[in-house]
């Protein structure tokens, strides 16, 4: 069966890279002000992953071994660069786990490669229609509802640190939203609420840095910071539903060959751009101050873009040589 493609998959893919990337630089605007959003791309990349696993037809071990495989070739061969070149020190078996075995040094990667382990069962064995998506999905939040009661630190606002384990719920929700996207998408269902949704969007991305901003300045209000959480899980079925709604307009933009084509190359480099990142903002942030701006941002965004560039063509003769 030929394989569906999404252009507004691929424009969001790309979309988020981009604000995850951008969210990184502080040190490198005139304010750090800027540098925001990283939240927003990574359960972006999440609700896209989510989307693309649908109907899985492998048996789960050939899938989760092949899906494994391309992710972690990926880190490990950044991974043993980096740690040459003195970037990474791995000095440990622990810091070895957290490098190449379980990389929480790459919480994107930690978080993911264990959310396919359900995700794979829930996108072969539930039809996720409105009904099961919106029980399965009240389900978790009950779950995450109470755990945040009866054992979360409401002292002060730190519920969207992507490295404490609470985020795990907001990560499988975003997921679980994709594989409904993917189910919407087949099935050609759209909300029937016109230009109105532009506003909506404009709207909920708004309350959501503004509800962020809002904890953060008044500790008060942090015993109700998982209303943070549920604005911004609005938002993101918000802006799937408007970029779905759009899809024949991505289509014509896919007309456009010198447009798409960078868009498709951000979209097929999301993971190696993420990767290479970090080592390479640390560096220019180091050696250079704001006061360099735009130079600095020239200057570390091309780098990322090529180290991305040259990291996917190692990783993807590394995977058709091992015929992944």
């Amino acid at each position: 069966m030929e394989k569906k493609i999404f252009c507004f998959i691929t424009f969001l893919r790309a979309l988020a890279a981009l604000i995850i990337t951008n969210s990184h630089y502080v040190g490198v605007y005139p304010t750090d002000l800027i540098a925001n959003g990283g939240l927003l791309g990574d359960v972006l990349f999440f609700s896209i992953s989510g989307f693309c696993l649908v109907n899985p037809r492998l048996s789960f071990k050939d899938w989760i071994i092949k899906r494994w495989l391309r992710i972690y070739i990926v880190v490990w061969v950044i991974t043993i660069v980096y740690s040459l070149i003195g970037a990474y020190e791995v000095n440990s078996f622990i810091d070895f786990v957290k490098w190449f075995i379980h990389p929480t040094k790459y919480h994107f990667v930690a978080s993911i490669t264990l959310l396919y382990i359900p995700t794979y069962f829930v996108a072969r064995y539930i039809e996720l229609n409105v009904k099961n998506w919106s029980l399965t999905a009240l389900f978790l939040l009950l779950l995450q509802v109470f755990i945040y009661i009866c054992f979360y630190d409401k002292s002060y606002y730190h519920i969207d640190n992507v490295r404490q384990p609470m985020i795990v719920f907001l990560w499988a929700q975003t997921m679980l939203l994709g594989l409904h996207f993917r189910w919407r998408s087949d099935n050609d269902i759209k909300l029937k609420w016109g230009g109105i949704k532009y506003i909506v969007l404009f709207i909920m991305i708004t309350l959501y840095f503004a509800s962020k901003m809002l904890f953060v300045k008044m500790t008060t209000l942090s015993p109700f910071q998982i209303v943070n959480q549920i604005i911004l899980y609005v938002t993101l079925f918000t802006i799937f539903d408007v970029f779905q709604c759009a899809e024949s307009k991505f289509q014509m933009l896919k007309g456009r060959k010198k447009v798409w084509m960078i868009v498709q190359w951000l979209s097929d480099h999301t993971l190696e751009i993420y990767c290479v990142q970090y080592v390479i903002i640390g560096f220019f942030t180091h050696i250079w101050t704001k006061d360099m701006f735009p130079i600095n941002w020239l200057c570390i965004t091309c780098s990322i873009l090529v180290a991305a560039g040259l990291l996917r063509w190692v990783s993807q003769y590394i995977i058709k040589k091992c015929k992944i």
